[in-house]
C-alpha cells in the first residue's frame, strides 16, 4: 500500500469518526430533549390525573352514611314538622313494623320554606323553618334502622321566592300572580331558579340523603289560558324557533336533565313527581310536562295516580270509588309508554291514603285497609313493585298489608 493511500485511509477514518461523534451528539441531544418532553408530559398527565375523576367511577362524594337500596321502595311521605317532631317516632315504628322501608321527607315545602336551619350565610337562611333540628342525626337514625331516605324538593311552586324576586316569577298588572289558592309559582324558563333548587338538592345529598325527589316540576295548572295576560321572561328560550307550548315542554325537560347531571357527583338517584294523566297523552301542553322526555332523564318516575284526582277516565265514571280498577288501567298505559324508552326509569307511583270529600255530596268514600291494599295489588299485578303513600297529615291507615305479591 502506498503512502498516499495510507494517508487517505487515515483521513477517511478520522472523518468518519468525527461524523459518528456528531451523530452521537445529536442523538444525545435528541435523547435529552425526549426525556425532557417525557418528564413534562408525565407531569402534565399527573396533574390531569389529580384533577379529573375516573370516568369509570359512579361518584366520588361520600356522605359517610350507608343505605342499601331496598328490594323495592315502599315508602311514605313525611312533612318537615313530622320529621322534626314527636310524630317521627310513630312513623318510624310504622315502617319498622311493616313491609314499608322508605321515607320521602320534605326538605323544601310547597310554599318555598326549607325545613332545617342552614349556615348563617346561606342563600336559604331567610326561608328556613327549623322543623328538623338536626338532619344529620335524623339520617343516622334512619341508617341504623335501615330506612331508605328520600329528600323532597318542591321546585317551581314557590310563593316565597316569587314574592322576593318577581323577576323570576309571573306578574299581572305589576303584581306577582297567584292562583285560586293564593299560591305563586316561579318561572321554569329562568335558569337562576334551576340553580337555586339544585344547589339545595346538593346540600341534601351532602347530609346523606340517598335520593332527591323533585316535585312541582311544571308550569302552573292551566297556564295556557293565562299565557297572553301574564308578564314573564323566557330567558334563552325567547329566541328559540318554536311556539310557547313547545318552549314550556323544552324548559321543563331541560331542567330535569340539568338537575340530574348536576347531582351525578353525589351518587344520588334523581326522581320526579308527575301528573298521572301525562302518561296518557303525548304531552301536557299547559304545564310543560312530557312524560317520556322527563322519564328519559331520571332514575325514578313517580306518577301521582290518586284515584280521587281523575275525572271520568279509562271508562270509569267515578275513579275514586274504584281504586283497584283505576290503578290497574293506568299501570297498563304507563308500562307501554316506559317500555318504548331506551333507558326507562324505575316506576314508583304515588298512591292514595286519604279521603276526598269534595267529590261527594253524600257520604264520602272511605279509604282504609281494603282501598290501600287494592291499589298496591293493582300495581303488583302489572309488574310495578314500588310505590309511595301520600297523606298530607301523615296519618296512614293502620293494619295495611304492604307485602309484595310473589
Amino acid at each position: 500500500m502506498g503512502k498516499r493511500q495510507l494517508w487517505m485511509m487515515i483521513f477517511v477514518g478520522i472523518l468518519l469518526f468525527g461524523m459518528m461523534g456528531s451523530l452521537d451528539s445529536v442523538k444525545a441531544e435528541e435523547g435529552d430533549a425526549s426525556k425532557e418532553v417525557a418528564m413534562l408530559t408525565k407531569k402534565q398527565l399527573g396533574l390531569k390525573e389529580l384533577t379529573v375523576p375516573s370516568p369509570a367511577a359512579r361518584f366520588t362524594y361520600n356522605s359517610g352514611l350507608t343505605f342499601e337500596y331496598p328490594d323495592a321502595v315502599r315508602g311514605i311521605f313525611v312533612t318537615g314538622p313530622s320529621a322534626g317532631g314527636a310524630k317521627m317516632a310513630e312513623l318510624t315504628k310504622l315502617v319498622e313494623d311493616t313491609e314499608l322501608n322508605a321515607m320521602v321527607i320534605d326538605i323544601k315545602e310547597d310554599n318555598g320554606n326549607i325545613t332545617f336551619e342552614p349556615e348563617e350565610d346561606s342563600p336559604y337562611a331567610d326561608v328556613a323553618e327549623g322543623f328538623i333540628d338536626d338532619p344529620r342525626a335524623m339520617l343516622e337514625e334512619l341508617e341504623e334502622k335501615g330506612i331508605y331516605p328520600i329528600a323532597r324538593v318542591v321546585v317551581f311552586k314557590d310563593s316565597l321566592l316569587a314574592q322576593k324576586r318577581p323577576d323570576l316569577s309571573f306578574t299581572q298588572n305589576g303584581q306577582v300572580w297567584k292562583n285560586g289558592k293564593g299560591e305563586s309559582f316561579v318561572n321554569p324558563f329562568m335558569e337562576e331558579v334551576w340553580e337555586y333548587n339544585v344547589e339545595l338538592a346538593k346540600i341534601a345529598a351532602e347530609m346523606g340523603f340517598e335520593e332527591i325527589q323533585y316535585d312541582y316540576v311544571r308550569f302552573p295548572e292551566g297556564f295556557g289560558s293565562r299565557d297572553d295576560v301574564l308578564e314573564y321572561g323566557q330567558g334563552k328560550y325567547g329566541d328559540m324557533d318554536m311556539d310557547n307550548v313547545q318552549k314550556r315542554v323544552q324548559a321543563v325537560t331541560d331542567f330535569v336533565e340539568y338537575a340530574s347531571k348536576e347531582l351525578e357527583y353525589y351518587g344520588v338517584d334523581v326522581s320526579v313527581d308527575i301528573f298521572g294523566y301525562a302518561a296518557t297523552i303525548t304531552e301536557a301542553p299547559n304545564i310543560g310536562q312530557n312524560f317520556s322526555k322527563i322519564s328519559s332523564n331520571v332514575d325514578v318516575i313517580s306518577s301521582m295516580i290518586y284515584p280521587s284526582h281523575w275525572g271520568p277516565y279509562f271508562g270509569i265514571s267515578k275513579p275514586d270509588a274504584e281504586p283497584y280498577r283505576l290503578i290497574s288501567e293506568y299501570a297498563k298505559v304507563e308500562n307501554e309508554v316506559l317500555g318504548a324508552l331506551e333507558n326507562a326509569p324505575t316506576s314508583r307511583p304515588w298512591l292514595q291514603d286519604f279521603e276526598a270529600p269534595w267529590l261527594y255530596s253524600g257520604p264520602t268514600k272511605q279509604y282504609g285497609k281494603a282501598e290501600v291494599e287494592a291499589q298496591i295489588r293493582a300495581l303488583n299485578e302489572n309488574g310495578i313493585n314500588e310505590f309511595l303513600l301520600w297523606n298530607a297529615g301523615n296519618n296512614y291507615t293502620k293494619g295495611v298489608d304492604y307485602t309484595p305479591l310473589n
